[in-house]
């Protein structure tokens, strides 16, 4: 099972911004994400958690909040989702997760 992120690096300034992400499901279950940061005073994530079905593309929101500059980044975790699942944040607390694609932060 596969999934992937376009692009799959985020640039920002010091000062702050945003970046936009598409993540595409690459395979032929549906999955379901969790997205995490290793900084959330500086970073948030939109959406947070999401269900796609086979083929299907989401695009994923991350901000930067100004402040100090370290190393960053954000992992999105996946798992197959349940047949019946409709919402993402209930079904991921008993998802086995069988994958993570971790999307680096530059800051210049």
């Amino acid at each position: 099972m596969s999934l992937t992120a376009n692009p799959s690096a985020a640039d920002f300034a010091a000062s702050g911004g945003a970046s936009s992400h598409t993540l595409t499901n690459c395979c032929k279950d549906r999955l379901i994400f969790k997205i995490k940061s290793s900084n959330n005073t500086s970073y948030r994530v939109n959406p947070v958690f999401g269900i796609l079905g086979p083929g299907a593309k989401t695009t994923v929101e991350i901000t930067r909040q100004g402040g100090p500059v370290k190393e960053d980044k954000i992992v999105v975790n996946y798992a197959q989702a349940p047949t019946d699942a409709t919402d993402a944040q209930v079904a991921y607390r008993t998802a086995e997760t069988i994958g993570n694609i971790t999307i680096p932060i530059f800051v210049k």
